[in-house]
């Protein structure tokens, strides 16, 4: 018996199914091996040797797999085919000591888990490749010298329980940055003026459309910084003459977005489908690792999903033209397969983009046996694939100057409108890619036939005053997209650093925003002025590049180690004497219901929480609740903010258990104008009714409620 090792259970199902009854394939069920939670397990002076142990919850599982490769007349280890997978492998045959058997090993690597390549790669079978291993390693040592001789320095200036990552805490500057540059942001007024105009009167209904200002005729831009400024142009615009001066009409292809990395599907799935990046890479590994399609069995859905690379093979282009083909018609393929081998700067693997191993396994054709999330996430692949081989989209785009010339002030000005129409919609037939919030908004807007010198008719001037926007908080996609431009992380550590900078507290979600919390900028600020390098974006980022060196076999992993470790000690011991206690402490206006003393606000293992300041007299706690004013629909009593074991910020009536009212969206104090029920933020700073359907922006509901 041929004795084959994966990481899970599922994997182990899908391939066994494919390669039958001369193979017996047993699951890892994760990694074997680890530095010990106890101590630092790395042996410094000693070129960084670690000293690694079997994890608890995997001996019974080690010693089943001993058992099986005494039996075994050959050993292929199948482990995913990137670092970590190469690494799992490694410390498997060291754990159960395979290189003293005579037994022959083989690494086997297939980045889909269909029949024809499982089957190849086992008639291709290799070693295993040590560079990737020690790039693994050295990852892993890096990150647990920065976690293990950082951590308590934290715990011995701030508070117990609070921990530094390498990565991490690049994220979290990140983060920090932005939510300091809204808070310095000063917001500044500026005017835009619109005209609607038409081609004549007596048709002004079927051809008016909008124009905006956009400066001088003579090309000098206008900045209108005031009511008073915008009331004397629009004075003018009254009393100007319209004529078009320019018309443009240019014709432009749109194409497609390529195929998934891990990035980008992290990405477009907290966009159109609002999953964690966490949440996205569980449900992909469950694709990937293979799903039940009833008398057909477990069968893998899509290749593997940690990737930075848009290449996609041959034969899998050849698929999925043939299937445009027969589905939309010829004229929705385009002359020529269309290929993505661009790499990202700071790409690593040669593997393929995530795509469906058979195009013609339609969404349709799987859903009975997907649940609704796995669904969601397969087709939000496949028509990702599909519409990366499909036509570009034809567009027919105007583009029309307007000048105005005002006979009184002797002033000429020029106003610009355009519209897009599409000719032929291509790609976008199945698939358009999201859009981040912050990203621009597409218009369209009809036009009616213009040639240069038709005279237009003002019919109406709508002014309009504006603000100047801080820069928007990062929610995942945008996070995630920032780090891979950055350099910081590789595909499979985007969704750790963000979940770990969620679940240590230094992060939490407001509507779907990440806002740094006050642990957040006290750690993310004592590190920077004292570890600048921990946290410097480009030293991270250089940092990765090495790792990556190291997996092409261009720099040994321990003189890495030395050039990092030999002045971060230096560092660590001056700054053990520089950094003072950081006081956590902050006085509130509770007071203590034991001895009336006030409470004040401390920040433990488990969050924030009230204590008595008389103690040690007084040891009295309570659990710290952060009020909105908005009262609970059901009892009437406050509604506060509340946290999931997950870290995610939700608001319940502060009755509870007695009322369970909840509600995820951040309630506000001012009742509903129209019927005077529960408002709550949605988005972009606009407020709406839990009940009817009013909607308006809060800023300017806060106006009305001052006035009155």
């Amino acid at each position: 018996m041929k004795l084959v090792v994966v990481e899970s259970p599922a994997k182990a199902r899908t391939i066994g199914r494919i390669l039958g009854a001369d193979y017996s394939i047993k699951a890892t069920l994760g990694h074997v091996r680890d530095l010990p939670r106890s101590e630092l397990g790395i042996d410094i002076a000693n070129d960084f040797a670690p000293r690694y142990v079997i994890i608890k919850q995997r001996k019974k599982a080690i010693s089943e797999l001993k058992k099986s490769a005494n039996d075994a007349s050959a050993i292929y280890l199948a482990t995913d085919p990137d670092r970590e997978g190469e690494a799992i492998s490694w410390h498997l045959v060291e754990a159960i000591k395979l290189n003293n058997s005579k037994v022959p090993i083989h690494r086997v690597v297939f980045h889909e888990i269909t029949k024809e390549a499982v089957e190849k790669a086992f008639h291709h079978p290799r070693s295993i490749d040590v560079n990737l291993v020690n790039a693994q390693q050295a990852r892993r040592l890096l990150d647990r010298l920065v976690g293990y001789k950082l951590s308590p320095l934290l715990w011995r200036k701030v508070q117990r329980g609070l921990s530094a990552g390498r990565v991490q805490s690049a994220a979290l500057r990140i983060i920090v940055d932005r939510e300091r540059e809204i808070q310095n942001f000063v917001s500044t007024e500026y005017w835009t003026i619109e005209a609607e105009l038409a081609k004549s009167l007596t048709k002004a209904e079927k051809t008016k459309f909008r124009a905006l200002l956009m400066g001088l005729a003579n090309g000098t831009k206008l900045e209108i910084l005031n009511q008073e400024e915008a009331k004397k142009i629009e004075g003018d615009l009254r009393k100007a003459g319209y004529v078009v001066k320019k018309v443009t009409i240019k014709a432009v292809a749109r194409q497609p977005a390529p195929p998934f990395i891990t990035s980008t599907l992290q990405q477009e799935a907290w966009r159109k489908l609002h999953f964690t990046a966490q949440r996205t890479m569980i449900i992909a590994q469950q694709l990937y690792e293979g799903i039940a399609l009833g008398d057909e069995g477990s069968v893998g859905l899509i290749t593997y999903m940690r990737t930075d690379s848009t290449h996609v093979a041959a034969s899998a282009i050849a698929e999925t033209r043939a299937f445009i083909t027969g589905k939309y018609g010829a004229r929705f393929l385009p002359s020529q397969p269309r290929s993505f081998r661009k790499r990202g700067k700071w790409a690593q693997e040669a593997h393929e983009a995530i795509r469906p191993t058979r195009i013609h396994r339609e969404p349709d054709q799987v859903r009975s046996y997907l649940k609704t999330e796995q669904l969601k996430l397969y087709e939000l692949i496949w028509k990702r694939m599909v519409a990366s081989q499909m036509a570009a989209v034809s567009l027919d785009t105007t583009t029309v100057e307007i000048e105005a010339k005002c006979p009184e002030s002797q002033n000429e000005y020029l106003l610009r409108t355009a519209s897009s129409v599409v000719k032929f919609p291509g790609f976008i037939t199945l698939y358009s890619e999201g859009k981040d919030e912050d990203g621009e908004e597409e218009k369209t807007l009809s036009l009616p036939e213009l040639k240069v010198g038709d005279k237009l008719v003002l019919l109406g001037l709508f002014p309009g005053q504006h603000f100047t926007q801080p820069p928007p908080r990062y929610n995942e996609a945008t996070l995630i997209k920032a780090l891979e431009q950055k350099g910081i992380g590789r595909p499979s550590t985007y969704a750790p650093i963000l979940s770990t900078i969620q679940e240590r507290g230094y992060v939490y979600k407001d509507n779907g925003k990440l806002c740094p919390d006050e642990i957040g900028l006290v750690v993310n600020d004592l590190l920077t002025q004292h570890f600048p390098k921990i946290v410097d974006l480009d030293f991270t980022a250089q940092l990765e590049e090495e790792l990556d060196e190291i997996a092409r076999g261009e720099k040994g992993w321990v003189p890495v180690l030395k050039d990092f470790y030999t002045p971060f000690e230096k560092i660590l011991s001056q700054a053990s004497e520089k950094i003072e206690r950081v006081n956590m402490t902050k006085p509130t206006d509770e007071i203590c219901p034991d001895c009336g003393r006030p409470m004040v606000l401390k920040v433990g293992r488990f969050g924030k929480f009230l204590a008595c300041s008389g103690y040690p007299d007084c040891k009295k706690t309570m659990a710290f609740v952060v009020k909105t004013g908005a009262s609970c629909p059901q009892c009437g009593k406050e509604l506060v903010e509340r946290m999931t074991k997950k870290k995610r910020v939700f608001y319940g009536c502060s009755g509870y258990p007695q009322c369970k009212f909840a509600i995820n969206r951040k309630p506000i104090p001012q009742p509903c104008p129209q019927c005077g029920k529960l408002l709550v933020v949605y988005r972009n700073g606009w407020v709406k009714c839990t009940v009817c359907e009013y909607k308006d922006k809060l800023d300017k509901l806060e106006k009305v409620g001052a006035a009155a």
